[in-house]
């Protein structure tokens, strides 16, 4: 049996410890504060505080792609060890990892799972279940260590598992992530929204779900993939002057034909998800 080391008790790291022990597999667990430590002990997420990472086999790194540089650049791992980070950004870490000199196996990882809230208190082992993950590599990457990798994320419960390129993976998530962040924060900026009260239902909720984003993560991983960001809500903008455009001008023509092409673009989703 391989020893897993989890760096970052958070949401996502917690649950990462919480669903491979549950799985059978022996974790340690390294976090920031004595107290995110002690609540995976308690809740049974871990085995053991974890001390050395050059003891690990396994390593999964789940904290901000600042951290997670840091510790792709200096700390000791044990020679051939697998580390996988979770970043929610994957260009700039990969071009760091193999522009180095480095004793480990690299695979990055990101799972598309998690709630409107953060911290340990907010992980559970089931987080990921039948979730997708997103493994991304490089020319270097080996196909044993993703095949080792699935074999965990399985353990987990991920369902759908996907696998691409860093770059791709950022032009996608800027798009299916980061900007809907971005979006459902710009939206609650409303001045309505202080005298809504009885006024709200699904649509409301679906919009402000993921407005109260953490500015000291969000900010690190929006500044890591800036540009494809920017893509992505200049198109946005662009769409939106649209339907301003169309109900400006009283153009109901134009207001149900944008109308129409986004319920089609909708509808082609639905049934690729089917």
């Amino acid at each position: 049996m391989k020893n897993i080391a989890v760096v970052g008790l958070g949401i996502i790291g917690g649950s990462i410890c919480g669903a491979l022990t549950n799985a059978g597999y022996q974790v340690d667990g390294f976090g920031r504060s004595s107290a995110s430590v002690e609540y995976a002990l308690n809740a049974g997420y871990i085995r053991a505080k974890g001390e050395n990472l050059s003891l690990y086999d396994v390593v999964f790194i789940a904290v901000p792609p600042r951290a997670t540089l840091e510790y792709l650049q200096t700390a000791r791992f044990k020679d051939g060890a697998l580390v996988c980070d979770i970043c929610g950004v994957k260009s700039e870490i990969e071009k760091a990892v193999y522009s180095q000199k480095r004793n480990y196996r690299y695979v990055g990882l990101h799972p598309m799972a998690g709630k409107e809230t953060s911290g340990i208190g907010s992980a559970s082992p089931t987080l990921f279940k039948k979730a997708n993950l997103i493994i991304t590599h490089a020319p270097q990457t080996r196909r044993e260590d993703v095949n080792e990798v699935k074999q965990y994320a399985f353990a987990m419960g991920f369902g759908k598992i996907v696998e691409c390129s860093a770059e791709e993976h950022d032009k996608k998530i800027a798009l299916t992530s980061q900007l809907a962040h971005i979006v459902s924060n710009a939206y609650v900026k409303s001045p309505q929204v202080r005298g809504c009260d009885g006024f709200t239902g699904g649509s409301f909720q679906d919009m402000t779900r993921i407005a109260g984003v953490d500015e000291q993560v969000w900010t690190p991983l929006y500044a890591s993939n800036r540009e494809n960001i920017v893509r992505e809500l200049s198109g946005l903008i662009d769409n939106l002057s649209a339907y301003r455009d169309a109900l400006s001008a009283k153009d109901d023509e134009m207001l149900s034909a944008l109308l129409r092409e986004g319920r089609l673009i909708r509808e082609t989703i639905k049934r690729r998800n089917n």
